[in-house]
């Protein structure tokens, strides 16, 4: 969140993950040179090499910027700025202890033109000229301002170590403004992936340390990782909206900021709803192709088509729910009276014409109750075992707990839509994002390896229910924490960058 803010106190951070992260490594070599690959050829150990190399890239990548300070931006926008830069009573003070002599030009030139000994045409050409120099002058100390300023510290940031100042003057000086917009490409995008590879990292990790997915049942695992790893990211995406997140599009449950407070690219942004119903179409078209994936070449079973009617039941629900979002679709529905209000002078009561209020926030069930009938089919799917049948009816139950909590959301809303561009933040959302985290979390663990071990280890199906409940607690008290960091490193920043530009009331 550090590095999202801009925080200047994210490379000490980032230096001090990784310096945890080379001990882990460190013991990590030690543990396996002294005992035998009980996994051999597994994805933990390779992505943990390529993670850590992505982490120590953006590492260095971050001291880069931290070193230029904003050079990408602000060797492109000086022509542009500085007949526009704004200048203290201070900075004039200090201008015109350093440079007497342009500052005494430029009220000469001021003087000279108020004494009435010539004539009139003379007067006025003596007018013109001394405000084009005046001009010319005032522009001259625009630069030299504008250069004092860069040299001061618009520059390389300072370290107060001579030896460090200089290396990062040279660091300024070698680094051309493509190479380091190309580099902000990169910190951002790692920025963004960082969180999901991570998840990632942990997933296999647990799957590695317990020697599960092995064999056939790789297909197994997969579908149940992949799939409940979908529902914990839309779980935690669900609590980021409720906190605020992603406000300038439209989707925290506010009022969708119009162009001119957030840019035309954002404004263009579909809403939550058609994302979530573009997400689960997606997953339907994909998973119509792999359910047999397990068993290629042997006969269909019932179970088989079961799995495929629930993706074909996702697809169409996903198509559905993108056309309920199409407002041009929705003006095509409303065609019957189309002819009718094109001629509404003739008919009194024009405010009958009005769009509804409803008409300004999107309020699509389609997902929540694609996600309800998913989850009362898992309540009640056939398996092998008692405890595997009581774990699937647990997320499934979650699932059925979220399309509820959605449903009361969306009535809050019909009854008071939003009217402000700050996060509504209706508490049923929260009921929402817990019942997504907890019902992810066991649906991976819902797959056939790990309920064989449970049984084999005497567990039952309250363990991993009672276990995921405490973890879903936490994680979202977590995201809470990290997401108020991120806000008070923002203001912070936003703080620094007004007293250091003198605008500071």
């Amino acid at each position: 969140m550090l590095s999202v803010a801009r925080s200047r106190l994210t490379p000490a951070i980032q230096l001090g993950f990784l310096s945890l992260n080379s001990l882990g490594l460190l013991f990590g070599l030690i543990y396996n040179h002294k005992t035998p690959d009980l996994y051999e050829e597994n994805l933990h150990h390779k992505l943990g090499w390529v993670v850590t190399f992505i982490l120590f890239s953006q590492f260095v990548v971050g001291l880069l910027k931290f070193c230029t300070h904003g050079k990408a931006n602000t060797e492109a926008d000086n022509d542009e700025r500085v007949s526009f830069m704004p200048i203290s009573t201070d900075d004039m003070d200090g201008y015109q202890q350093m440079h007497p002599d342009s500052v005494a030009s430029m009220h000469r030139y001021s003087h000279d033109s108020g004494h009435g000994t010539e004539d009139d045409s003379r007067t006025s050409n003596s007018l013109t000229e001394a405000r084009e120099e005046k001009d010319e002058d005032a522009q001259h100390y625009g630069h030299q301002m504008r250069d004092d300023c860069l040299d001061r510290g618009e520059g390389p940031r300072s370290l107060g170590f001579a030896t460090a100042d200089r290396a990062l003057s040279w660091v300024y000086q070698l680094v051309p403004c493509q190479l380091m917009k190309m580099i902000d490409v990169f910190y951002d995008a790692v920025d963004v992936c960082i969180l999901v590879i991570g998840f990632v990292l942990i997933l296999s990790g647990f799957i590695t340390y317990a020697g599960i997915f092995k064999g056939n049942n790789v297909f197994n695992g997969l579908a149940h990782s992949i799939k409940g790893g979908i529902f914990f990211w839309y779980g935690l995406l669900t609590l980021g909206r409720w906190m605020g997140c992603f406000a300038e599009y439209g989707w925290a449950w506010n009022v969708r900021p119009p162009v001119g407070m957030v840019s035309s690219r954002k404004a263009r942004v579909p809403s939550a709803e058609f994302v979530e119903s573009f997400v689960i179409f997606l997953y339907g078209s994909t998973n119509v192709f792999l359910e047999h994936l397990a068993a290629w070449g042997d006969a269909w079973t019932a179970q088989d088509l079961e799995h495929v009617s629930i993706s074909v039941m996702f697809l169409g629900g996903g198509l559905c729910g993108m056309l309920v979002e199409s407002r041009k679709v929705r003006d095509l529905l409303n065609t019957s009276l189309a002819r009718w209000n094109a001629s509404q002078d003739q008919y009194p009561f024009k405010e009958q014409w009005t769009p509804p209020k409803t008409y300004s926030f999107s309020m699509n069930p389609i997902p929540g109750l694609i996600i309800l009938l998913l989850g009362l089919m898992m309540s009640s799917h056939h398996q092998h075992s008692m405890v595997s049948t009581m774990v699937h009816k647990q997320w499934g139950s979650l699932f059925v707990g979220f399309a509820l909590a959605r449903a009361v959301t969306y009535i809050l809303i019909y009854l008071s839509p939003p009217s402000s561009y700050l996060p509504s933040r209706p508490p049923s959302e929260i009921i929402s994002s817990f019942c997504l985290i907890s019902g992810g979390l066991i649906f991976i663990a819902s797959n056939k390896d790990t309920v064989a071990a449970m049984e084999r280890y005497d567990l039952n199906a309250m363990f991993v229910f009672t276990v995921t409940m405490g973890w879903t607690a936490f994680l979202m008290a977590w995201q809470i924490i990290v997401l108020a960091i991120k806000g008070w490193a923002v203001r912070k920043r936003q703080l620094g960058t007004r007293i250091a530009r003198g605008t500071l009331a």
